[in-house]
């Protein structure tokens, strides 16, 4: 018989760097540009979703105390609601994953192309240096998940001192006159909040990384709870400070066609020798995200096909309990997204990825919030110690935050994103299928065995070797 090796946890600093590392990563380094057309009112937005990210951060720190499942958002939904929306979420989160991964693994890239400019016009030569970082990272993570949640520790540390040099000491910089017009965007102050705010959703998502591979986890109803919270903290008072730094370094027209806003601003604030830091700093942070997500691309489809919600080959594990069929599988998708999509108009068609992606991760958000609510009512005992009122109005908060960044997509990015989703009706109606037929050949299996040993034995005792006669009434 032979024995597994014993799974190397993720302790608490690795998980922290898990929820840190997996929200910065690519977005952060190119928003300030991206929020330039609405001015300073963006910093709004930001409050808003970082208040949102924070509700939806205690949600699931309290679904991991009660619940510490491997499958995060995916787990909960099935615990509350069944099979169907537990597929559907797994489904969608899993799409999100590794549709992410290709994009990241593209602006990572394109950082690197600031030392290496051959990446800039070279299209074979980039894609191949896109994935080798894909299946790089794909190998180390299949070694061991503790392997995977040591480099993204390091490149947590080493992406936060970049970010916390503009974030920190640019402040001591910053010029009013560079702020510009509070509301630039030329809508009214809620559209445009909504507006910036559905890009710098995209910032936060993976506040729940945690939660996902939470049987690799040491003590996980501390340590996964802690990571959620201090993590998107943490992150949130980089991202607020960092954009109000660039907003008062950088002028507002020049800031709008900035491809680097951190480094122009490192460089308005210290000089060249910064901007070359940050660029550095960037790809690093590019690359650490891509090795957090990718971590998680084979947890979700493991947990789903442990439950039997997805095809069962998911379900099979490598060294130390890893998920490595789903790893690669997913990996094998990440490669053939980036190969169709390796052209010129290669920035638009990630950028639409992006938001699709954000949109089918806020979807389980919006299950895992309402899952909670229903937990509460019929599970009270797992949230034992909590105060249910209160507990209740953050699960709602949430829900309803999670509503309101889907109508910040866009409509054409539902209408496609709902699409999407759809698409994985008919892959659960065959896990369906498969497991009715699954079950009618146990049942006929032992018919047919019943039926064997009846004609080789005899009937059992106590019953006749035939039927007795009916009684002939006169």
């Amino acid at each position: 018989m032979s024995v597994q090796p014993a799974r190397r946890r993720l302790g608490p600093w690795m998980a922290t760097a898990l929820v840190v590392g997996n929200m910065i990563g690519s977005g952060v380094f190119l928003l300030p540009s991206s929020l330039a057309e609405f001015g300073p009112i963006s910093l709004v937005a930001w409050g808003f979703t970082a208040a949102g990210a924070i509700l939806l951060a205690l949600v699931f720190a309290r679904l991991a105390r009660a619940y510490p499942r491997t499958g995060g958002p995916y787990a909960y939904a099935r615990r509350a609601f069944g099979d169907f929306v537990g597929f559907q979420t797994a489904w969608g989160y899993w799409i999100a994953v590794w549709a992410g991964n290709a994009a990241i693994a593209v602006a990572f890239v394109g950082y690197m192309a600031h030392f290496w400019p051959s990446l800039a016009d070279d299209k074979v030569l980039a894609a191949a240096t896109g994935l080798a970082a894909v299946w790089g990272l794909t190998a180390v993570n299949a070694y061991g998940v503790r392997h995977g949640g040591a480099v993204q520790l390091v490149t947590t540390v080493i992406k936060l001192v970049p970010l916390l040099l503009i974030a920190v000491g640019g402040l001591f910089f910053i010029k009013s006159g560079n702020f510009g017009e509070f509301n630039a965007s030329g809508q009214g102050a809620f559209g445009a909040v909504t507006a910036a705010a559905a890009l710098t959703l995209w910032s936060f998502i993976g506040l729940e990384s945690a939660t996902v591979p939470a049987e690799d986890v040491q003590d996980p109803q501390k340590t996964i709870p802690r990571a959620t919270v201090a993590g998107t903290a943490l992150t949130a008072l980089v991202y607020i400070l960092g954009t109000v730094a660039v907003l008062g370094l950088v002028p507002a027209a020049a800031l709008a066609n900035s491809t680097a806003p951190f480094a122009d601003a490192a460089d308005a604030a210290f000089g060249g020798w910064a901007a070359d830091l940050v660029a550095g700093g960037a790809a690093i942070s590019a690359f650490g995200a891509l090795n957090g997500w990718i971590l998680l691309q084979g947890q979700i489809p493991f947990a789903a096909a442990r439950d039997g919600l997805f095809p069962r080959v998911f379900a099979r594990t490598g060294r130390g309990g890893v998920p490595i069929v789903g790893l690669v599988v997913s990996s094998v998708l990440v490669t053939g997204l980036m190969l169709m999509n390796y052209n010129a108009s290669l920035v638009d068609q990630f950028t639409f990825i992006i938001l699709l992606a954000t949109l089918t991760t806020v979807i389980p958000y919006a299950y895992a919030a309402v899952a909670e609510l229903v937990l509460l009512a019929t599970d009270r005992v797992a949230f034992s110690g909590g105060r249910l009122a209160r507990d209740a109005v953050i699960a709602l908060l949430a829900f309803g935050y999670s509503v309101w960044a889907v109508a910040g997509s866009g409509y054409e990015v539902v209408y496609k994103g709902t699409l999407l989703i759809l698409a994985g009706m008919p892959v659960y109606a065959w896990l369906k299928y498969r497991d009715h037929r699954s079950h009618d050949q146990v049942v006929e299996a032992e018919v047919e065995e019943a039926v064997e040993e009846a004609e080789e034995y005899g009937p059992p005792p106590g019953l006749p070797d035939k039927p007795e006669p009916p009684v002939q009434v006169a």
